[in-house]
């Protein structure tokens, strides 16, 4: 197998990670919602177990530890990335410290999985697992696309750096939807545009956005008195307006000053994201936080990041030692 090969199989593969990443924070997402988050109090087993109880729970405990298997599926493929990437480091192309990122990364998360479970859905932790759920499917999608292999006009170079800038927005919009839903906030608001029939709510911002409360506690369910979840909300909601704006905006300067057809179908895949996770945040809260809508509201987030990222990726060339034609390299090695 040549090198360009090898790296055309590692993309491949980084892809397949990526598609099983986006279904563990959906699946995560669905475990969540259904309140089986302490479906096993302990981990990695069940109960001392590695599966699931009909005693104990089976429901709750079977949601939880179908999330844990496919999220341990997906440490594995990670872990083959990884050894793909060393033993195949010399080839052109052939990234690695961005695989050794996503493999600390996942070390990370299978540690805020267990204290998820440990320190009893606390906020803090839960919000934490969610940004890096979608941090490792960000990585994986970046490693499967092909780089760039020519140089950005002028214009695009802007672009490049309004992405950047717009960037932080999103993943602040992300976490405060992290931090509404394991709050138990989501139903603060029943009504929309206002929350609870006014435009200037009864908000408790003090106790909102508390994110150390001791040990011992358990979230379940939530802790927040009514007017600290309706700020929670309610910031999220103006978050998503902002960040909405600021993503639309992006899009639509891609579409308009992009040079090739890579950027203007990456400039309209962002916008069709942001207006598709607007218009299911719209619909959940209207039809009462159906489970349905609401899963797909976190997998709307994962498409926003998979947009995000795979318009970042054709604004990013590779290195000029990389765009040399690997037919014009000797490997006689």
């Amino acid at each position: 197998m040549s090198p360009q090969q090898r790296v055309q199989w590692f993309r491949r593969f980084a892809l397949a990670g990526a598609v099983l990443a986006a279904f563990v924070v959906v699946l995560g997402a669905w475990v969540r919602l259904t309140d089986a988050g302490l479906g096993c109090p302990d981990w990695p087993g069940c109960y001392g177990h590695v599966y699931p109880q009909v005693e104990h729970g089976f429901a709750k405990a079977l949601h939880e530890m179908v999330h844990r298997y496919f999220a341990s599926s997906l440490g594995l493929v990670i872990a083959v990335l990884l050894v793909w990437a060393v033993v195949n480091r010399r080839d052109r192309g052939q990234p690695l410290l961005a695989v050794a990122v996503l493999f600390a990364l996942v070390c990370v998360q299978g540690s805020l999985g267990a204290l998820t479970v440990t320190l009893l859905l606390k906020p803090l932790i839960v919000t934490a697992h969610l940004l890096g759920g979608l941090s490792t499917l960000a990585l994986l999608w970046w490693l499967s696309l092909e780089p760039s292999r020519r140089d950005l006009a002028e214009g695009e170079r802007v672009l490049r750096g309004v992405a950047l800038a717009v960037l932080p927005l999103l993943v602040m919009q992300i976490a405060l939807g992290g931090w509404t839903s394991t709050n138990y906030a989501a139903v603060a608001c029943p009504d929309f545009p206002t929350c609870q029939q006014t435009w200037w709510p009864k908000t408790d911002y003090h106790d909102a956005f508390v994110l150390w409360r001791g040990l011992g506690i358990d979230y379940e369910g939530g802790v927040l008195a009514h007017p600290a979840r309706v700020a929670i909300h309610w910031t999220h909601r103006l978050g998503a307006l902002v960040a909405g704006s600021a993503l639309l905006v992006l899009g639509l300067l891609t579409v308009l000053r992009a040079k090739t057809r890579r950027l203007r179908v990456a400039g309209g895949l962002l916008m069709a994201a942001v207006c598709l996770q607007i218009s299911i945040g719209i619909a959940t809260v209207l039809w009462g936080v159906p489970l349905p809508l609401a899963t797909a509201h976190n997998a709307g987030a994962a498409l926003l990041v998979i947009a995000m990222v795979t318009l970042l990726r054709a604004l990013w060339p590779a290195p000029a030692i990389a765009m040399v034609p690997l037919s014009r390299v000797d490997h006689t090695r």
